[in-house]
């Protein structure tokens, strides 16, 4: 294996590793919550969890299965903020993983030329690395406002890492 195909190999590992992190998180996250907190908004210019995840299917379609993928681009982005209710929670996590899902397949199975193609996606202009790491930074950024106001709702840690020693230090070379 080239060095070029290891650094391909291990960012597309980084990558899907943030991505399933995110579900997972989310997941927990909205395991704890009511049908209708999923859809509060605190105030009017707050979006709720339901929207976020909304949101969230729609950029990882746009950026990685659209714009990566080479499959055309059908998002209507304003729509995702516009949605008050009508989905529960499940079928929010199943179209978040189905997504999530179908986003990776893209990333397991792009070219070395994708990979720095540029491209055209909302306005601006990525490569594929571009685009792989704007997707993996949004869904981390909604990640952590769904954990957020989930404890402010339940004044509880969520358990992310329960049974993990976080303080473990770095050994010294």
């Amino acid at each position: 294996m080239s060095l070029e195909q290891k650094v391909i190999a291990e960012f597309v590992e980084n990558a899907i590793y943030r991505l399933e992190e995110s579900t997972r998180m989310i997941t927990i996250a909205f395991d704890q919550l009511s049908e209708e907190e999923v859809w509060f908004r605190p105030n009017a210019q707050s979006n709720s969890m339901g929207n976020l995840i909304v949101h969230l299917c729609g950029n990882i379609t746009q950026y990685v299965i659209s714009s990566l993928g080479e499959q055309p681009d059908m998002r209507e982005r304003d729509a995702e903020f516009a949605i008050t209710s009508g989905m529960n929670k499940e079928t929010l996590l199943r179209n978040l993983n189905r997504t999530v899902a179908e986003a990776i397949a893209v990333i397991k199975n792009t070219s070395v030329d994708q990979w720095v193609e540029k491209r055209d996606v909302q306005g601006f202009n990525f490569s594929g690395i571009g685009v792989v790491l704007h997707a993996v930074e949004h869904y981390s950024y909604h990640t952590g406002q769904i954990a957020f106001f989930t404890k402010e709702l339940r004044n509880s840690p969520l358990g992310f890492y329960a049974g993990t020693d976080l303080n473990i230090k770095n050994n010294e070379n």
